[in-house]
């Protein structure tokens, strides 16, 4: 680990050693890089700073330290949460006290003044999600199991890196999306045989939306209800193109994962994964209008969950989104001259992706997918990339972070009211042109 990263997860770096000596963390430091063998790792340099510690006169205990005008006591704080502490501070969420828990309970931080909203996303973006993060007015609770004290110092690695590049936020979001995508990878459920991945979803989605339902094919919908403007569906599919082998292991390579055995399933379990997110994050968009969901069936073996699906469900929607397609930042609006929308709706994703930092989202024409039922049921319909590669082989991957982006495009989307009532892309229903 770089040694500055391994400085910051205790509340320090590198440049602390040019300020002023009088300083606490520049005093810190200084004896920390004069003793021999401090940064090899965590425990080493935990050691050294309690001696340090010991040495240096404190300003005085950390209640009685106002942030916003005096030197930070680092001395005085919990080894396990100096680093946590120092870089709330250095981003503006000023903290009033605190406790590591000492590997007994739970941590606490006392916050200075009630975060505001972005505060609080930076906060829990922080926490890994094997922890559990809880804020009750200026109370930050960090809840983690006993043996693994250090998880404290990785949220203060990511604190610091946010601190360096507010774009790292992203990169945070992405990791703990990437634990959800990574649990439905393991459920099997292939084509003919969903009943695993649907009761999950089921209980997922009965949290998540105002109702929610399987209709007589099997399909999984549902839907949330957000003001009074136009009805989009969202909607992937539950089957994997054959099941996932026992006892496999799914290896983490960068922002890359794959199985050791057989497919990965990422066809279409990312394409679940990123609508799972976006029905969490919605409720904190501008988006007006309804929000319906369709995990559809069979999906592989010819698209017999759409073609099946509840018709009075899908009567009222505007526009479907599927998130089903490889590779990263395709707009599929077409397949073999077949027209899923207008060339101004599809055009409409790219723009979003440009107005979003994404500037290389582009349309596309692709293969068959449930976007071209819905297309034919008379419904604009796209089908966006869900970041996988090579599906339906041994040497399938998914990139969590391209699928993670997905996520921000559709959040995107909706959070500017993109996606209108348009009557130049309506079709009109023609039940005999159903693929």
């Amino acid at each position: 680990m770089e040694n500055n990263i391994l400085l910051a997860r205790h509340g320090l770096q590198k440049e602390d050693g040019i300020a002023s000596p009088k300083e606490i963390a520049t005093q810190l430091l200084n004896r920390l890089l004069a003793a021999p063998d401090t940064l090899e790792n965590d425990s080493t340099i935990i050691s050294a700073l309690q001696a340090a510690s010991r040495e240096i006169n404190s300003p005085g205990p950390g209640m009685l330290i106002d942030p916003l005008g005096g030197d930070l006591p680092l001395t005085d704080f919990d080894p396990y949460i100096r680093g946590i502490v120092r870089w709330l501070n250095e981003l503006g969420i000023y903290t009033f006290g605190s406790c590591d828990g000492h590997g007994k309970r739970p941590a606490h931080i006392f916050l200075k003044k009630f975060p505001n909203s972005r505060q609080v996303e930076i906060i829990k973006a922080a926490v890994p999600a094997c922890m559990k993060c809880r804020i009750d007015g200026k109370n930050v609770r960090l809840a983690y199991p006993l043996e693994s004290q250090t998880l404290l110092l990785d949220i203060a690695e990511n604190l610091y890196q946010v601190y360096k590049n507010p774009d790292y936020l992203k990169n945070l979001h992405a990791g703990n999306f990437k634990f959800q995508l990574i649990e439905l990878l393991n459920i099997p459920g292939a084509s003919t045989d969903e009943r695993a991945i649907r009761l999950t979803l089921k209980n997922k989605l009965n949290r998540l939306l105002d109702n929610s339902f399987i209709d007589r094919k099997g399909n999984l919908l549902g839907y949330m209800e957000c003001g009074t403007g136009p009805t989009i569906l969202l909607s992937a599919h539950m089957d994997t193109v054959e099941e996932i082998e026992c006892k496999r292991e799914i290896i983490e390579e960068g922002t890359t994962l794959r199985s050791s055995k057989g497919i990965l399933g990422a066809d279409d379990r990312a394409g679940i994964a990123a609508i799972l997110s976006i029905l969490k994050r919605v409720r904190k968009t501008n988006f007006n209008g309804t929000i319906k969901v369709a995990f559809t069936v069979e999906e592989e073996i010819g698209c017999r969950g759409s073609r099946g699906i509840d018709m009075d469900f899908i009567e009222d929607v505007d526009a479907a989104i599927v998130i089903d397609r490889r590779s990263n930042r395709d707009i599929v609006t077409s397949n073999a001259g077949f027209a899923f929308c207008s060339d101004e709706f599809g055009k409409l994703f790219e723009q979003a992706g440009k107005l979003a930092g994404m500037e290389d989202w582009q349309t596309t024409s692709g293969g068959i997918s449930d976007a071209k039922v819905f297309a034919n049921y008379g419904i604009p319909s796209v089908n966006l990339s869900a970041g996988y590669q090579n599906e339906h082989t041994d040497f399938e991957t998914v990139d969590f972070l391209a699928t993670f982006e997905t996520v921000l495009l559709v959040e995107f989307l909706l959070h500017n009211d993109m996606i209108r009532k348009l009557d130049s892309c309506q079709y009109h229903h023609n039940p005999e042109n159903i693929v």
